[in-house]
């Protein structure tokens, strides 16, 4: 068997470039602070672990197997099972989700924290509502994406809070003596005047970009979409797919202001997912929204839907990286049938109309302001 190594991590099938990498300071140093825990170990459970680092880091130091492993987006999940293949781990792990399974039980806790405080609260109090009452947590970051705003929520549930000295930029707190809690506070919800009869209610987990707030690319976004004919229903899943549904605000505006449609709703993030069926359910379209956790439209065949809406990510994790929505026009030019639209909604200056007009076919400008362009484009 090849002997471990962080070095030979990849992140496929997310992006590769030279500039992103699979295994990052923060990881390394965390697994260093965290070694003599996880040679003695009692149950183990990483959170936000990107490409395997952490799950398959553990399982090496600790010898061990049935680590439990978190993570919200489900291309992670998917590069974490070919790491833990290559590296003959598979077994060395199981997938959970932020909840009870995850955590019953567990002693340590690797985390690596996340830029939103929303996320971390909801983290934060998921550990303290399930893990044993000795857990400790070591949460890892990039000194730059670090504050003492993150201390200070994981202070809300735990009655220690300690940061360890950094090294090549990354910074290890730790995190112990989990303080009692109430109920959750997640999903939060936020009601938007859309011109509809009622405020759209959106709802939205810690993870959720955004949280519950329409933002300003879906505002300028959604008066496009009343106007937009039905496309024809077919055998496919939906007429209408909401790509990167986010918080569900699309999904759940096509459904309202079309009830002769259904919608499937998509997003790689666990926590999307979950907001945008809770925002389904709260506007009373669940019946015609169908929410799929999935990557880049991976489930869906060649040439099947008329109709896609997408509001794309430019960033990945905290890098800004225009190969994310381009990754997603890929997927749109080989889902959409001939004749289909793609509707989006992006950041003005990202100048994306060359690519869509390459990537899917002819595009034309349906709205403008200072900050978003929205376009509409033909399959060819």
């Amino acid at each position: 068997m090849t002997p471990f190594s962080l070095d030979s991590l990849r992140r496929r099938p997310d992006l590769e470039a030279a500039e992103l990498v699979a295994v990052d300071a923060a990881d390394r140093l965390l697994l260093d602070t965290s070694a003599d825990r996880l040679r003695d170990p009692g149950d183990i459970a990483t959170i936000n672990d990107a490409y395997g680092a952490l799950t398959l880091g553990a399982a090496h130091l600790s010898g061990g197997e049935g680590i439990r492993a978190f993570q919200d987006g489900v291309v992670h999940e998917r590069a974490l099972a070919l790491n833990a293949a290559e590296q003959g781990l598979e077994g060395a792990y199981r997938s959970c989700a932020l909840d009870a399974e995850l955590l019953d039980g567990v002693s340590t806790v690797l985390l690596r924290l996340p830029r939103s405080l929303d996320e971390l609260d909801e983290i934060a109090w998921t550990i303290a509502a399930h893990a044993r009452p000795d857990v400790v947590v070591l949460a890892a970051g990039r000194v730059k994406h670090m504050a003492v705003s993150m201390n200070a929520v994981l202070g809300r549930y735990f009655g220690s809070v300690t940061a360890g000295l950094a090294r090549q930029k990354a910074r290890v707190l730790t995190a112990s003596n989990p303080l009692p809690v109430g109920e959750s506070s997640y999903p939060r919800r936020a009601a938007h005047d859309v011109g509809l009869p009622r405020p759209l209610e959106l709802l939205a987990y810690g993870a959720t970009f955004g949280g519950p707030a329409l933002d300003p690319g879906t505002r300028l976004l959604l008066p496009h979409l009343r106007r937009i004919p039905a496309p024809p229903t077919g055998a496919s899943r939906a007429d209408v797919v909401d790509l990167g549904c986010g918080n569900g605000a699309i999904a759940a505006f096509m459904a309202l202001t079309h009830p002769e449609i259904r919608v499937l709703a998509t997003d790689q993030s666990a926590s999307a997912t979950a907001s945008a069926a809770a925002t389904a359910a709260a506007n009373g379209v669940a019946d015609r929204i169908t929410v799929s956790r999935d990557d880049a439209l991976s489930g869906l065949p060649d040439a099947s839907v008329h109709l896609i809406v997408l509001n794309p990510p430019f960033h990945l994790g905290s890098t800004v990286h225009a190969g994310v929505a381009h990754r997603l026009f890929d997927a749109c030019a080989r889902v959409l049938a001939p004749g289909g639209e793609l509707v989006t909604v992006w950041n003005s200056h990202l100048r994306y109309r060359p690519v869509l007009e390459r990537t899917i076919g002819s595009t034309r400008q349906l709205d403008r302001s200072p900050r978003f362009t929205v376009t509409a484009s033909t399959r060819r």
